[in-house]
């Protein structure tokens, strides 16, 4: 069932999990806090197919390619990728420094994307700015995060969850 498909069923919010930089660590505490989700977005520097398994065991998932991923397993991951789900306009891609479009001008109304391992959720002229962080190896000190999306109707709103 796609997403707007489940949207037009429903009053319950459509639940998106969000993890970025698992740099080839699935961390179980990330499986179970995506537990819920009707489709997971990883924001590249996935590290190795067998983290795409893992999230696609819970549900759909759609991934862009880190400045980390190479090798033939990321030969049909994309760099970026849009989708829609009810009344949002969602643009993935991994390093916000590389974002190639006007988001406003593209009518998108909120952004993921990760590299920077620092989480952040922030509202920037109209367009809800994630980043779920690193749910990868510990840098530095950072936080050990992934993010949630939270979609009803016109409203969506994102939660960071800290693991560690």
């Amino acid at each position: 069932m796609k997403p707007n498909d489940w949207l037009a069923d429903r009053r319950a919010p459509y639940l998106v999990g969000l993890i970025s930089d698992t740099h080839g660590l699935m961390r179980a505490q990330a499986l179970d806090a995506l537990l819920g989700s009707k489709l997971i977005l990883h924001a590249g520097d996935i590290g190795d197919a067998a983290v795409l398994k893992s999230l696609a065991a819970i549900a759909p998932v759609r991934a862009v390619r880190g400045n980390n991923d190479k090798g033939k397993w990321v030969a049909n991951i994309p760099a970026t990728d849009a989708l829609a789900i009810g009344a949002h306009s969602i643009y993935l891609l991994h390093n916000l420094a590389e974002l190639d479009l006007d988001p406003i001008a593209a009518g998108f109304t909120v952004i993921v994307y990760g590299h920077s391992h620092r989480p952040l959720v922030e509202q920037r002229e109209g367009i809800l700015f994630v980043n779920p962080g690193s749910a990868g190896p510990r840098r530095f000190s950072l936080p050990v995060t992934v993010a949630r999306l939270s979609i009803c109707g016109r409203r969506c709103e994102a939660k960071l969850i800290q693991l560690l």
